[in-house]
């Protein structure tokens, strides 16, 4: 092997210290093991905003197609219900409840549709006003406002 003049091969000392020593070797391991569990905790909590997210969008959707059909139906003047509906592979918990809202004249309805994402369940309730006065027949106009609210609580 030919080396041009001005360059001359590395002596035995000045090979040895082109490596890495076993303290930063060490350093980089430590600096390792505490990135990456930050980082998997990271992408398991993006993933369950995610299922949450889109949980909640079906939860909405099941909860407006119950409270209308409740509504359109009369059944809201019925004691509280309750059931289970599945949407494909998931399950959803649904539970209605009307109460007086102003001197008897105007019922709250509001339908809670309770699921689980990873372990914790988180809810959905939607309400509407509904008239006590109008006959079960022509219930299909009761309806005068509606309101959303959602919860994410650990049951």
């Amino acid at each position: 092997m030919r080396f041009p003049k001005n360059h001359r091969p590395l002596s035995g000392a000045k090979r040895r210290c082109a490596g890495f020593t076993l303290a930063e070797v060490l350093a980089a391991l430590v600096f390792m093991a505490i990135v990456i569990p930050v980082a998997v905790e990271g992408l398991r909590l993006a993933s369950q905003v995610g299922q949450v997210a889109h949980r909640k969008a079906i939860a909405l959707r099941l909860a407006e197609n119950i409270l209308n059909e409740i509504i359109v139906t009369g059944q809201w003047q019925q004691t509280s219900q309750q059931g289970t509906i599945e949407e494909g592979p998931l399950e959803f918990f649904w539970r209605l409840q009307a109460e007086t809202w102003i001197d008897g004249v105007l019922q709250i309805v509001s339908v809670q549709v309770i699921f689980p994402v990873q372990g914790q369940e988180y809810d959905v309730r939607l309400s509407t006003l509904a008239d006590n006065s109008i006959p079960v027949e022509t219930a299909t106009s009761t309806s005068t406002s509606t309101s959303t609210s959602t919860s994410g609580q650990t049951r």
